[in-house]
């Protein structure tokens, strides 16, 4: 009955598809470019629009097995340690948006929709796949990969990323836009983060051209530490084009950060190995074009790439894959599955949310990494408006349902 999808990519975002996908009742075919499945990086956050969808697919007992659920998110100046903001999470966010605000780790995401996805019948899980060029015909999608192998499909969806072969199917190359911005990630111990860094919180730590953030993941027993600053890859880390992640020494992000007070400097201390992300991304979406054209759309990375400055990188390729399975469900009572149209109906959903999240997030960074007057006027807001400035009810009380 037309409904055999293609999903290239098997991270985060072309999981959460599949599943959406198969629980609507296609057959998917998730092809993965690498030799397992896995995921790269350290924690990330949900806010409850995310777990909201999660809850929807019988996932909440698995994430509250691997996440931690905050009680608050602080913000503190990096270089006084003077607290500037705070937004109550836990009982606070459950009451108003219905979901928790959690974080863990992103293997603990991966793992949790990859168990899933293998407790679908009609997922085919495809390793060492990487797409080479691809063909829209009025019968199907007609996938050709590297190792020469041809596979068929009623549709493509690409959830491969950042530098997605599918996107350049599709809307043609384009290079991706560097933010200036290195990101230093690492995990700690609870028992080695300092005593008054050990609370069930989301620490922000802003000063001049840097920002800090800290929060627990695995129910507690961990923290990831995220300090991003400004800057490029310097000479000791040659940055192949499609490089991920690299090793870094804390040497070189003290450098970068300059004079902050000992209450992050202890956190920075108790990061024992740090890795190294260059902070690439694309502007914000101009039209639903950029999301899809006849039988192949984009999700995630492929089609938003955001800065992590808003905490919505996973949640919004989750709502994307929300969103395919919403509209397919609708389109199997109907008959057989019209794709172009379907795929035209999801990107007019989402590009303008998604463009929305790309640019707050852009702007996040700035003020985050605000000096001088702009500096000043960030913390004086953040002083007088705290909550009403830092919540996003337009966010978190999503995803909104598709449009006609």
């Amino acid at each position: 009955m037309n409904k055999n999808v293609l999903v290239a990519g098997g991270g985060i975002g072309g999981l959460a598809c599949a599943l959406a996908m198969a629980r609507a009742g296609a057959s998917v075919n998730v092809m993965e470019q690498a030799g397992a499945f896995g995921e790269v990086g350290a924690g990330l956050q949900l806010g409850p629009n995310a777990v909201r969808v999660l809850h929807e697919w019988g996932l909440t007992e698995a994430l509250r097995a691997c996440a931690a659920f905050p009680e608050s998110l602080r913000v503190c100046d990096a270089r006084s340690a003077k607290s500037l903001g705070r937004l109550r999470l836990g009982a606070v966010m459950l009451a108003r948006y219905g979901q928790p605000y959690a974080t863990l780790h992103r293997a603990d995401l991966h793992k949790l929709l990859l168990d899933a996805v293998q407790h679908q019948a009609k997922v085919a899980l495809s390793l060492n796949t990487l797409i080479a060029s691809f063909e829209d015909t009025a019968n199907g999608v007609r996938v050709h990969t590297e190792d020469g192998r041809e596979v068929a499909g009623d549709a493509l969806i690409g959830c491969d990323g950042l530098w997605s072969q599918v996107r350049t199917g599709l809307l043609g190359a384009q290079p991706v836009r560097s933010s200036g911005h290195l990101a230093y990630r690492g995990m700690v111990p609870a028992r080695d983060m300092p005593i008054g860094s050990r609370g069930n919180v989301v620490t922000a730590w802003m000063g001049p051209r840097l920002h800090v953030v800290h929060y627990p993941v695995r129910g507690g027993d961990w923290f990831n530490v995220v300090a991003v600053v400004e800057g490029v890859l310097g000479q000791g880390h040659a940055e192949p084009a499609e490089s991920w992640t690299h090793e870094a020494h804390a040497a070189d992000l003290k450098r970068a950060m300059g004079k902050v007070c000992e209450s992050l400097a202890g956190v920075i201390d108790a990061v024992s190995e740090w890795k190294l992300w260059a902070l690439n991304d694309r502007p914000p979406m101009r039209g639903p074009d950029e999301h899809a054209h006849g039988r192949v759309a984009l999700l995630g990375d492929a089609a938003h790439p955001l800065r992590p400055y808003l905490a919505q990188g996973a949640a919004m390729a989750i709502e994307d894959a929300w969103t395919l399975g919403r509209l397919l469900q609708e389109a199997v009572h109907q008959g057989p599955v019209d794709w172009s149209p379907l795929l035209a109906r999801y990107a007019r959903t989402r590009w303008s949310r998604n463009a929305r999240v790309q640019a707050r997030s852009q702007r996040n960074g700035t003020i985050f990494h605000a000096t001088g007057l702009l500096r000043l006027g960030r913390n004086i807001g953040l002083g007088l408006m705290d909550e009403r400035l830092m919540d996003n009810p337009w966010l978190y009380s999503g995803p909104p349902h598709p449009i006609r």
